[in-house]
């Protein structure tokens, strides 16, 4: 059965170590009202830090990252990052955008993996993205128009429309919100990261199933 592509993980207290064999962690970034902005690297945030560009946190920090010595206190410097942090400055015309760019990693996450058709579980690399109303005819590539099929069903349904191949969607398509598309786009979402997106996704989303 095909994994999730993101895995939520305990939150770490502490020095979390990064080196081979430690998967990266990635830091929700967000703008200062608090809207999700992108997922960036630990180093990112870490610079961030540093370059007194961060306004508030959320949480405990997960990581420390350590640097060089200073020559007159002797101490080693230290940069504490969190999974949540909030960037100073205006906030960017693009963050008002109100619908997530498509994509098919994306699509396939919000769907749950599971063809449109047959009810069943893939792994990515055996899915593709289904136009229920053809694109040959006027079908739009858009959220509303789109689908998750296994290739088997999508070969099956070729040029044609649900009710002509008598094929016809076990659930429906809809436009992910700026919370949710932020979750579908995670690889390792730390437990503090995701219900801070999850208290703001619709109930109707597939992610709380």
């Amino acid at each position: 059965m095909h994994k999730q592509r993101f895995i939520v993980t305990q939150r770490t207290r502490g020095k979390l170590p990064v080196g081979k064999g430690v998967l990266p962690l990635d830091v929700l970034q967000l703008d200062i009202s608090g809207r999700p902005q992108a997922w960036i690297s630990a180093r990112e945030a870490a610079v961030m830090v540093a370059c007194d560009a961060i306004a508030w946190t959320i949480g405990e920090p997960v990581m420390v990252l350590r640097g060089g010595i200073n020559r007159c206190s002797g101490e080693q410097s230290r940069i504490a990052v969190h999974a949540i942090v909030a960037a100073r400055g205006a906030i960017p015309a693009r963050a008002w955008r109100h619908e997530p760019a498509l994509s098919n990693p994306k699509l396939f996450a919000r769907d749950r993996w599971v063809c449109a058709y047959c009810g069943q579980r893939f792994h990515e690399s055996d899915l593709t993205r289904e136009h229920i109303h053809p694109t040959s005819r006027g079908g739009r590539d858009h959220w509303m128009n789109c689908i998750t099929a296994c290739r088997s069903c999508n070969h099956r349904k070729a040029d044609r429309t649900p009710e002509e191949a008598r094929m016809h969607p076990l659930y429906l398509p809809y436009v992910p919100s700026l919370h949710e598309d932020m979750i579908l786009r995670g690889r390792r979402i730390l437990v503090d990261q995701m219900e801070f997106l999850l208290a703001s996704v619709p109930a109707s989303s597939r992610l709380h199933g």
